[in-house]
């Protein structure tokens, strides 16, 4: 990459949403693994519109963050990716409380984010706001975290009739459901699509516009970020704000399955962060090696504790 105008013109030609799925096929076969990966992808979309008003509805938080436990290593603010972290079962939180829920587990921006702020990825403050001047009915009394799931079938058979069940028992009119990772993106947009089919609005706020729209997600909300911040920028309330109402406009107006609506926000006035993420062409030889060994290390310590 050159300076002056060569090298506006150069990013100039990546400012549109990363290619998540084709930078995650190269990225695994260039460190060695020879199957690529394959999305999920459905031609039909379910559509449920709101039954009542949102000022009349029940909002729930479907989010695939992991509750911080002491035991499983490093899981602060721009820690390495932690498979010990990983969690493999459905988990409900109480809403009236506060929670310590993190995302080191999952593949977010490392390199553009570091997650220090939870309002980036769990949105609860911004929902029991809008609770409270009207905009919607109540918060449900639980929120809902989904597992990470590469398995498609195990998403769709298991993960989301659990979640569905859950709604159900609180009385959900509505779901706003919240991706970090790519992998977090397509479970999303499959709990979703499960969600609607039974009776249940929802909408996807997410950064991996390629993922979502391939699973075929109702509603989504694209903010054009570095993954991690689905629900705005960090430390800027204001973002937070706007993001989530956003989502809650494409919840309400959204006239048939498969909208997607951009946020205005930008992440920041130059665009070359989106040369980063998963970029082979970015990574010498040895970083690929070395990526492979911590892949493979990382992998051993999810399969342990899936097993524990």
């Amino acid at each position: 990459m050159t300076d002056g105008p060569a090298h506006e013109v150069h990013v100039a030609d990546y400012d549109v949403p990363i290619p998540y799925m084709q930078r995650t096929r190269n990225y695994y076969l260039a460190i060695g693994y020879d199957t690529p990966y394959r999305w999920a992808h459905n031609i039909d979309v379910p559509f449920q519109p709101l039954k009542k008003p949102l000022a009349q509805s029940r909002v729930a938080i479907i989010t695939t963050a992991a509750r911080f436990d002491p035991t499983k290593g490093d899981q602060g603010p721009g820690a390495p990716y932690n498979g010990s972290a990983k969690f493999y079962e459905v988990y409900d939180g109480d809403t009236a409380q506060q929670h310590d829920l993190r995302i080191s587990h999952i593949a977010y921006d490392r390199t553009h984010t570091t997650a220090t702020d939870i309002g980036t990825w769990f949105p609860l403050p911004q929902l029991h706001r809008l609770a409270r001047e009207g905009r919607v009915g109540s918060v449900a009394p639980r929120f809902f975290g989904a597992p990470t799931n590469r398995s498609h079938r195990v998403t769709v058979e298991t993960d989301a009739p659990e979640i569905l069940a859950r709604c159900k028992a609180d009385g959900v009119d509505a779901a706003v459901l919240v991706p970090n990772c790519p992998v977090c993106h397509q479970t999303t947009a499959l709990v979703a699509r499960h969600l609607e089919a039974n009776g249940i609005s929802t909408v996807v706020m997410g950064c991996a516009k390629d993922i979502v729209e391939h699973a075929g997600a109702p509603r989504f909300l694209f903010s054009d970020f570095p993954l991690g911040n689905s629900a705005g920028k960090p430390h800027d309330v204001a973002s937070q704000a706007l993001t989530f109402e956003l989502a809650l406009k494409v919840l309400e107006s959204a006239p048939a399955a498969r909208t997607t609506v951009q946020s205005p926000l930008r992440w920041s006035d130059d665009a070359s962060w989106k040369l980063d993420y998963n970029n082979v062409d970015r990574m010498a030889p040895e970083e690929l090696a070395r990526r492979r060994r911590d892949f493979d290390a990382q992998k051993e310590a999810a399969r342990a504790n899936r097993v524990a």
